[in-house]
C-alpha cells in the first residue's frame, strides 16, 4: 500500500509537474497585465550623445548662434566685445573676446570648464533666475556653445584661472569629447575669449559688415540697456564696424495703451512712416529679438503689423520660446495673453494709420492737381487761345479796364499773355526775390501758339517763351530771329520775341520758325498753322469761366456709370472714384494722372465746345489731350 500510495502520490506529482505551470501561469499573467497598467517612471534619454547631435543642430542660423555668443558675453558683465573675422594658417576663423567675468572656477581657482562641457541644458543662469539673482540675464536653456556647430568644426574656449594662468577648452564638431589645457600666453588677459575654426564652407563668405548689422537688430535693446561697446574686425575685408543699436526711422508714436497681461507687461515702440516692404515691427524678448515680422505670427497677421506703415517693437518678456533655433514661440495661454493684450493698441494704432493714409491721399490730390494744372497751361500755350479760351481772360481784362486778377489753381499773366489766352507762371515785381526766382541759363522755348488755324487774310500774333531747366522765364541777353521755313505769309519783324503773322489768299499749311539765343546758347522751337478759307467749328464766346482752371474732387458712385461730370457751380470736375476704371488707374500713379488728365479734357470741351457735332467734340478731345498729355509727361 505503500508502495502504491507512493506510486500514485508521484504520478499526481508528475501530472502536476506538467500541468501546474500552465494552471499558475493563468493568475500570474492577469496579475501582469493589470501590473502593466499602472506601471509609471520619468522619461530619461537613451542615447545622450544623440541628445547633444540634435540639440548641436537645431540652431540653423550662424548669425543666430554669433548673437548667442555675444549674448553670453553681455551675461557675463563685459563692457566690451570684439569680434573678429579673418584667416590663420590657411583657414578661416571667427572669434569673439571680451572682458567680463570669465567661466565660472571650480574650488581650487581654475576656469571650470568640466561642468561646461558634461551640464548641457543644466543652465546656471535659469537656476539664478529662479532664485531671484539673475535680473538682466538671458539664456535658460544650457545649448548655446553647441551652436558653434553651426559656424565652425572647432571651438577652444578660453579663460583666466586664480593663478593667473589661461586655460583653454577645445571642443569639435561631431565628437563627444572635450579636453582642457593649459594655454601658452605672456600674461593671462580678463574675460573670455572663443575662437571657431575653420569656419564651414557656406559661411566663409559672411562678412564683418553682415553681422554688425544683425547684431545692430537682433541685440537693439540689449546692447543699449547693458551700454556695451561690439566691435567687428574684419580682416579679410580690412575694414572695422562699430555695432550700434538699430535706430528706427519715422515718427515716434505717444500715448499708446498698455499692453498688459496677467503675467506682465509688454513694451511697445512704434515709429510711423511711409510704407515700404522694408517696414516691420520686431518681437523681442528681454531686449533680444526673437521674431523679425510680428506679421507672420498666427493672430498677428491683419492691420496694423501688415500694414507696412510701421517700424519698431513689441518687448514681452514673459513669452516663452522654443529652445535652440531662438527664433520660435511657443503658442501657449503667455501667447494668448499677448494677443488679447495687443487689441487696444492695434484699434490705437489702426486709426493713426488710417490717418496718415486720409493725409497722403490729399497730398497726393494737392500734388495731382498741381501736375494737371501745369500740364495744361503748357498745353494751352501751344493752342489758339481764342479756341481755348477757356477762362475769358482777354474779356475779363477787357472789362475790367486793366488785367484781371488771377483765380485760385491760376497764374498771373504778368508778362502780357492774356491776350494769348493763357498766363505763364510769373512772379510779383514788387517782391524782393529769392535765390530761386532767378532764372538759370536758357535750356529751351517755346512758341505760343503752337499750333492754331487762321483764315485767309488774317492775322495772328506769336510770341516765343524763354525758359530755363525749371521753366522759369529767361528775360536777360537774348536774341530772337523769327523765319518762315515753310508756306506762305509774312511777319512783320524778325528780331522781336513777339512777331504778327499775316495770311495769304491761298489755304495751306505755314511753318514758323524761332531761335533765341543766349550768349553762346541757342535754341529754337516752330509753330504750324493753318491756312484755311473757311473756320469749320463755330466757336461759342458765350461759353466761358472766368474763374481758372477748376479743381476736381471725388464721390464714390461705385454701381453708377458715370466717370465725372462738371460743377459749374463749385468750379469743380466730380470724379467718380468708385468707377472701375478710376479703381484700374489707381494702380500707379501715373496712370491715375492720366485717367484725370483725360476726364479734364472731357469735360472742358463739352463746356466749352457746346452746340457742335459729336465728331467735331472728338476732334477737339484728341486734340487737347495729345497736347496736355505731352505736357504731363514732360513735367
Amino acid at each position: 500500500m505503500k508502495g502504491g500510495s507512493q506510486t500514485e502520490g508521484s504520478a499526481a506529482s508528475e501530472e502536476r509537474k506538467r500541468n501546474g505551470p500552465a494552471r499558475e501561469a493563468r493568475p500570474k499573467a492577469k496579475t501582469a497585465r493589470k501590473d502593466k497598467t499602472t506601471d509609471a517612471g520619468k522619461l530619461k534619454i537613451g542615447d545622450d550623445w544623440n541628445a547633444i547631435r540634435i540639440i548641436a543642430l537645431s540652431q540653423s542660423n550662424p548669425l543666430k548662434a554669433i548673437a548667442e555668443f555675444v549674448e553670453n558675453s553681455i551675461d557675463a558683465h563685459a563692457k566690451t566685445i570684439t569680434i573678429t573675422r579673418g584667416r590663420e594658417h590657411g583657414a578661416h576663423y571667427l572669434s569673439i573676446k571680451d572682458d567680463g567675468d570669465g567661466v565660472p572656477r571650480d574650488e581650487v581657482g581654475l576656469p571650470n570648464f568640466k561642468y561646461v562641457a558634461t551640464h548641457i541644458c543644466d543652465s546656471i543662469k535659469r537656476r539664478l533666475k529662479t532664485e531671484g539673482l539673475g535680473s538682466g540675464l538671458q539664456g535658460e536653456f544650457g545649448i548655446g556653445l553647441l551652436s558653434f556647430w553651426t559656424v565652425g568644426d572647432t571651438l577652444t574656449m578660453a579663460s583666466a584661472g586664480a593663478d593667473q594662468r589661461a586655460y583653454q577648452m577645445t571642443m569639435s564638431k561631431g565628437d563627444s569629447r572635450y579636453t582642457v589645457t593649459q594655454r601658452r600666453v605672456l600674461f593671462a588677459e580678463r574675460g573670455t575669449e572663443l575662437k571657431i575654426s575653420p569656419l564651414l564652407e557656406g559661411i566663409r563668405t559672411l562678412s564683418g559688415e553682415k553681422i554688425q548689422w544683425f547684431l545692430a537688430s537682433e541685440l537693439r535693446d540689449r546692447l543699449r540697456n547693458a551700454q556695451v561697446r561690439v566691435s567687428v574686425i574684419d580682416n579679410l575685408a580690412r575694414k572695422q564696424y562699430e555695432v550700434e543699436p538699430r535706430a528706427y526711422e519715422g515718427r515716434l508714436l505717444h500715448q499708446l495703451p498698455t499692453v498688459r497681461t496677467p503675467f506682465g507687461d509688454a513694451y511697445a515702440e512704434l515709429y510711423l512712416l511711409q510704407p515700404a516692404d522694408s517696414c516691420r515691427v520686431a518681437l523681442t524678448r528681454a531686449g533680444t529679438r526673437v521674431i523679425e515680422d510680428l506679421a507672420t505670427l498666427p493672430g498677428l497677421e491683419s492691420a496694423p503689423w501688415s500694414s507696412r506703415y510701421l517700424q519698431g517693437l513689441v518687448d514681452a518678456p514673459f513669452l516663452n520660446l522654443t529652445p535652440g533655433t531662438r527664433s520660435g514661440v511657443i503658442h501657449d495661454e503667455r501667447y494668448a495673453a499677448l494677443l488679447e493684450a495687443l487689441k487696444p493698441l492695434e484699434a490705437k494704432v489702426i486709426g493713426v494709420i488710417e490717418a496718415q493714409q486720409r493725409a497722403e491721399e490729399e497730398q497726393a490730390s494737392q500734388q495731382s492737381l498741381r501736375a494737371i494744372h501745369r500740364a495744361f497751361r503748357e498745353a494751352l500755350l501751344a493752342l489758339p487761345p481764342e479756341e481755348y479760351d477757356w477762362f475769358d481772360i482777354q474779356a475779363r481784362a477787357n472789362s475790367d479796364g486793366g488785367s484781371a486778377k488771377p483765380a485760385v489753381g491760376d497764374t498771373a499773366s504778368q508778362d502780357g499773355l492774356a491776350d494769348l489766352g493763357v498766363a505763364e507762371s510769373g512772379f510779383n515785381p514788387q517782391a524782393q526775390r529769392q535765390f530761386f526766382d532767378y532764372a538759370g541759363p536758357l535750356f529751351g522755348v517755346v512758341v505760343s501758339p503752337a499750333a492754331s488755324t487762321v483764315p485767309i487774310n488774317e492775322r495772328r500774333r506769336f510770341r516765343a517763351l524763354p525758359r530755363d531747366r525749371s521753366r522759369r522765364r529767361v528775360a536777360d541777353d537774348l536774341l530772337f530771329a523769327w523765319e518762315i521755313v515753310e508756306g506762305d505769309g509774312s511777319i512783320d519783324t524778325t528780331a522781336d520775341q513777339e512777331v504778327e503773322y499775316a495770311a495769304t489768299a491761298t489755304p495751306g499749311l505755314v511753318r514758323l520758325r524761332v531761335t533765341v539765343t543766349q550768349r553762346e546758347i541757342g535754341c529754337s522751337a516752330e509753330a504750324l498753322v493753318t491756312v484755311t478759307d473757311s473756320l469749320e467749328i463755330p466757336l461759342n464766346p458765350a461759353v466761358v469761366n472766368a474763374r481758372g482752371l477748376p479743381g476736381y474732387t471725388f464721390e464714390r458712385a461705385a454701381g453708377a456709370l458715370w466717370r465725372s461730370r462738371f460743377d459749374a457751380a463749385r468750379n469743380v470736375i466730380v470724379v467718380n472714384n468708385g468707377h472701375r476704371d478710376f479703381v484700374f488707374a489707381t494702380k500707379n500713379r501715373a496712370l491715375q494722372l492720366r485717367y484725370l488728365v483725360r476726364l479734364y479734357v472731357k469735360e472742358l470741351v463739352l463746356k466749352n465746345f457746346k452746340g457742335v457735332s459729336a465728331e467735331q467734340l472728338l476732334e477737339r478731345m484728341i486734340e487737347l489731350s495729345l497736347y496736355a498729355e505731352e505736357k504731363l509727361k514732360a513735367g
